[in-house]
């Protein structure tokens, strides 16, 4: 008999779906952790007194019957957390140069919105729209696909999917939209995969784009509220985790996988191993290239990650709203060129210039007022880069690391709070914290190969079919996450209920049965509506 039925290696939002799934059902359930909080990108920090959270900074579907909001019901995640609604005037807020365009919570606002800019595009944008409906409406259905006789007919199902499945987003949009304004606005959240508009499949940024149709969402507490709500409700169905206890190898039996070696030498077997992380991890490291078949080695040597970034924390003494900030994320872009910006992201284009070109901010305590501090604002913001100039420092020990690192550092910082002095004038005066995260502070706490943000690079040739499995070739091994069915917070909590609904034989309406109470959900610019207690919290913050 194994000593569990289910190790999940790493606590991310998909080895955290696994577990809470699983262990509802009935499963002896297992997750280690090598870091010293739970969550993987859903973790949250502080830094003398202030809170950041690297990994989440909205998350869509948790609107009244969103996805997200079933699910969280569905698995009793309910009742343990609460979230913030961001701006629904404008939850993304996009600059080209000097011109602005808000995208507004409703699908048919933001349609409204884009004919009103651009009247002459009116055709091409209702077109577009009713293309990325068609495509997203048959992603969804072969999402529900159990058995062999559905796989079968899928294509007869998808056919907008086969045809736009093997293309780009820069592809899609140019049939159907001329404006070069107007196309930049519509692969302005491309921060979100990090990926150029030639690169990115059609698919993935339509998927991208719909998630958000019903506005954006912060933890009450930021990132961390997430893992800590599972966590609870797996320790409820009689899950455990170890945190601190980092998996040094994945144990075989023939092509079975029987257990794992943590390292401190402790080997604990289990019926089912769940691999959250990256397929570099899981492969390459836990198994080792010698256990593996030629398909699955060539598959390893043409993958690419995802880039990676330059994640900018900081505080300040600022009235942001009066500076004319608000909840919503801000994507800074100098020009149109959205091609030219997002490709110098995956390379050390950022390195060679006094600043960033393109830039991420957001405002946390905007979004979350009860986590001002000393009635300061948090900030955190980000520019894309490649991991192979900051590698050569990854293998010395974190905070540290040496004088040449440290001075580099400074150069970033000060060149990212002067790109943000020209959105935001004056802001970088009102600086009373900063710290600077690079691709190798990732890679440590994360452990995400070469310190990427969202696994496999979401390329044509990366997604659906050509993605990993969530089921291996090897027996009784399965992995989760960013690499598998997608990204972000949604994607994986989705590849985590996958894995569990093969591992259970049902489908996923049968995992979610707990009949949670109804997710609270906050205003974020209307504090008025939060409960008393919160208020009262906020405004001694302020005082």
């Amino acid at each position: 008999m194994s000593d569990y039925d289910i190790i999940i290696i790493g606590s991310g939002a998909g080895g955290l779906s696994a577990g809470v799934a699983l262990a509802q059902a009935g499963q002896r359930v297992l997750i280690c952790e090598q870091h010293d909080v739970p969550g993987g990108w859903c973790h949250s920090f502080t830094l003398e007194g202030y809170r950041f959270s690297p990994g989440v900074h909205y998350i869509g579907g948790f609107h009244p019957g969103g996805r997200m909001r079933k699910i969280y019901e569905g698995l009793g995640i309910s009742q343990d957390i609460t979230f913030c609604e961001l701006n629904p005037d404008g939850f993304d807020h996009i600059f080209i140069g000097k011109k602005r365009f808000d995208i507004p919570k409703g699908k048919e606002n933001y349609i409204a919105r884009l004919k009103d800019r651009f009247p002459q595009e009116k055709k091409g944008i209702g077109d577009l729209f009713a293309m990325m409906d068609n495509i997203n409406a048959e992603l969804n259905d072969l999402g529900k696909i159990k058995s062999p006789i559905e796989a079968l007919t899928a294509p007869i199902r998808a056919r907008h999917v086969l045809r736009w499945g093997v293309t780009s987003a820069e592809t899609l949009l140019n049939k159907y939209i001329s404006d070069p304004l107007l196309k930049a606005i519509l692969v302005g959240q491309s921060g979100d995969h990090g990926l150029p508009p030639s690169m990115v499949s059609a698919p993935v940024h339509t998927a991208l784009m719909a998630h958000y149709f019903e506005g954006g969402y912060y933890p009450l507490g930021g990132g961390f509220a997430i893992p800590r709500a599972f966590v609870r409700v797996l320790k409820r169905a009689g899950g455990e985790i170890l945190l601190q206890t980092t998996v040094a190898q994945i144990l075989l039996t023939g092509n079975r996988a029987v257990g794992v070696r943590l390292a401190d030498g402790r080997e604990i077997s289990a019926t089912h191993i769940i691999s959250n992380a990256d397929p570099g991890v899981t492969f390459e490291k836990l198994i080792g290239r010698d256990r593996l078949n030629g398909r699955l080695r060539r598959k390893l040597d043409k993958m690419t990650y995802s880039t990676s970034a330059l994640s900018l924390f900081f505080a300040v003494d600022m009235d942001l709203r009066a500076a004319g900030l608000d909840s919503g994320n801000y994507w800074f872009y100098p020009d149109a060129n959205l091609e030219k910006h997002y490709s110098d992201g995956q390379t050390d284009a950022v390195l060679r210039q006094n600043k960033p070109s393109a830039m991420f901010l957001t405002a946390t305590t905007l979004k979350d007022p009860s986590k001002m501090h000393s009635g300061h604002h948090t900030l955190e913001s980000f520019a894309f880069v490649n991991y192979k100039p900051f590698q050569k420092w990854a293998n010395q020990p974190g905070g540290d690391r040496d004088w040449e690192y440290q001075q580099l550092k400074e150069r970033l910082m000060g060149g990212m709070l002067a790109r943000l002095d020209e959105q935001v004038p004056g802001i970088s005066q009102h600086v009373v914290f900063k710290d600077l995260g690079t691709p190798i502070t990732n890679q440590q706490y994360i452990n995400a190969t070469a310190g990427n943000l969202y696994g496999s690079n979401k390329t044509v040739w990366q997604v659906g079919p050509f993605a990993f499995n969530v089921k291996t070739n090897f027996e009784g091994l399965w992995m989760c996450g960013a690499s598998t069915l997608s990204h972000g917070v949604a994607g994986a909590t989705a590849s985590g209920l996958a894995v569990a609904r093969q591992i259970l034989d049902c489908r996923i309406s049968d995992m979610l049965q707990q009949n949670g109470p109804a997710l609270q959900v906050y205003p974020s610019e209307d504090i008025s509506q939060w409960p008393d207690r919160l208020q009262k919290k906020i405004a001694k913050q302020n005082a």
